[in-house]
């Protein structure tokens, strides 16, 4: 079974501390063929709360199957401008 590292960024920490889920550089099994939007529901999350993921430092579409040991960072709506030009996702549409 593929392991993970997850983080979630912003507003998205409260959401999950709120429902008990980890969310700072947490180890998560996966199924195999787990997509980034698999993900985001195992996470109680919709893709709505997830603007941008970033997948061992790129950004990736939600449609991506994850592999083992894979580093996974959900970056929530609102980020500020700066910042999306910094991590690479300005203007991006990969829902």
């Amino acid at each position: 079974m593929p392991t993970i590292t997850f983080n979630a960024f912003s507003f998205l920490q409260k959401k999950l501390q709120k429902k008990n889920i980890a969310y700072s550089n947490v180890r998560v099994r996966i199924s195999d063929d787990t997509s980034i939007r698999d993900l985001i529901s195992q996470m109680q999350l919709t893709p709505a709360d997830v603007e941008v993921v970033m997948l061992n430092g790129k950004v990736a579409g939600f449609d991506t199957v994850l592999q083992d040991n894979d580093r996974v960072a959900f970056v929530p709506p609102g980020t500020p401008g700066p910042y999306r030009v910094l991590l690479g996702f300005k203007n991006a549409t990969l829902r």
